[in-house]
């Protein structure tokens, strides 16, 4: 018959089993879930940085200029048009076999043979169609209402052309807050080797680019 020390000590020693075995399972499972939680939330955080680009390069076609201001960019995609001019008419075959394509097309256009038609395209139907969320482009998904960081600008080429430069970015600080702060810093030190910043952005301050540094 055992006593119940021994009793005791076997428990205890399954116990100690259980613990060290659960321990383990967290050990290995811990970063699985941490890159899991990553990807999902870097996918969701490019895909609304690239709807933001689209918006800064619709925004630089009718001002030549990018912003720094998401006001003024939502603003833009809800109250502001694309101007589309189209030609309406043929061009008489002998007239381009006798003048040419561009003078006959100067001519035809003179005489009325082509009229030019201008309409205008809603910039948010253009680019995203109805029922976007566009106020929701500031924000940083799997946040608490963190915004991107936006800065927009102008340089001067080594050559002396003016470039207009934007950048848009979010750090993993705030990206990944709320997961396991260790993990994180490995992270943002491996990220910073490979893409030089610690966290997602697409432009630069410092050249004409608006490539992210996800691709």
């Amino acid at each position: 018959m055992k006593s119940p020390m021994r009793r005791v000590l076997q428990v205890l020693f399954a116990l100690i089993i259980i613990i060290l075995a659960y321990l383990i399972v967290e050990s290995i499972m811990e970063p699985i879930r941490f890159q899991k939680e990553v990807t999902q939330r870097e996918r969701a955080t490019i895909d609304r940085l690239i709807n933001v680009r689209e918006a800064q390069k619709a925004y630089k076609d009718v001002y030549k200029r990018y912003t720094a201001s998401f006001d003024t960019l939502i603003n833009f995609l809800q109250n502001d048009s694309f101007t589309i001019t189209k030609a309406i008419g043929t061009i008489p075959e002998e007239w381009l076999e006798q003048y040419g394509l561009e003078e006959a097309r100067q001519r035809a256009i003179r005489e009325g043979i082509i009229v030019r038609e201008t309409t205008k395209i809603p910039v948010m139907d253009s680019l995203f169609g109805t029922g976007f969320n566009v106020d929701s482009l500031r924000y940083v998904p799997y946040t608490e209402g963190v915004q991107f960081d936006m800065e927009s600008s102008e340089i001067t080429t080594s050559s002396n052309l003016k470039v207009q430069v934007v950048e848009v970015s979010v750090h993993y600080d705030d990206l990944l807050e709320g997961l396991d702060e260790q993990l994180i810093v490995n992270y943002k030190d491996e990220k910073l080797k490979i893409a030089g910043f610690e966290g997602v952005k697409f432009g630069s301050l410092e050249e004409g680019t608006l490539t992210g540094n996800w691709e």
